[in-house]
């Protein structure tokens, strides 16, 4: 499909189907980019191997598609929200290579050999993050759709930073709008996990046992009052509604 390139006009500008691009951004482009570009115009798929929440997954997909596109509709990982589709409220946020990104404008196919973690992934050996059940316990998360890209966004700041200032929470969390709490509960639930993994929580937070081992975490969009959710049910816990 390589050889699909044709030269555009004296210029050095290049066509792919009916894209111009510049002899300038050629000379950027790795093969893997251009070649997306024509299978994009002529409608082909892509073979996608990446790690989700530490676990390899290889799945075809459309070279359109955005990651959360591929990540709700190709992997069934519904806990990460679509929200605006432009950027602009946070819900679709998650990390990729350790890094928060809003997957509504990052495309699938660049995640291929990447690391990208979602609120499903937050949960370890059954226990949840300390960050959801501080935003359970503190009111954090009310109708719970802006909650995933919260605590993702959440979780990279405390990864980078453990003991972070209110402002620094603010400053961290500015992309993430949230139209139920007021933020102010947002930011105590953020400085209590931060407290929580400084004690040595190590990444995992307590769990309201169960007889099948799982927790409860209050909230979710379609109004019930308790949601139970373990390691692969955080979607439901700390997100909402699909």
């Amino acid at each position: 499909m390589i050889d699909d390139w044709r030269s555009g006009d004296s210029s050095g500008d290049w066509v792919i189907g009916d894209w111009v691009i510049r002899d300038w951004v050629i000379g950027s482009l790795s093969d893997w980019v251009v070649r997306m570009a024509i299978e994009i115009q002529s409608g082909g798929r892509f073979r996608l191997a990446l790690t989700v929440n530490g676990e390899p997954a290889d799945v075809l997909v459309d070279a359109y598609k955005t990651l959360l596109e591929v990540l709700r509709e190709d992997l069934q990982l519904t806990g990460t929200k679509h929200g605006c589709e432009l950027g602009e409220c946070g819900a679709c946020a998650v990390l990729v290579d350790g890094e928060p990104v809003l997957s509504c404008l990052f495309l699938g196919v660049e995640c291929g050999g990447r690391l990208v973690t979602t609120v499903e992934g937050l949960p370890q050996d059954g226990a949840l993050h300390p960050l959801q059940d501080a935003f359970a316990d503190l009111g954090g998360s009310q109708c719970g759709y802006c909650t995933p890209g919260i605590l993702m966004t959440a979780k990279a700041l405390l990864d980078r930073e453990p003991s972070p200032t209110p402002e620094q929470i603010k400053e961290a969390l500015a992309g993430n709008l949230c139209r139920c709490t007021g933020y102010l509960q947002i930011v105590e639930a953020v400085e209590r996990a931060a407290e929580q993994v400084r004690a040595g929580a190590g990444g995992c937070g307590q769990v309201r046992a169960r007889a099948d081992g799982c927790g409860q975490v209050r909230a979710g969009a379609d109004g019930c009052g308790q949601v139970r959710a373990g390691a692969m049910g955080a979607a439901r816990a700390a997100g909402g509604a699909r």
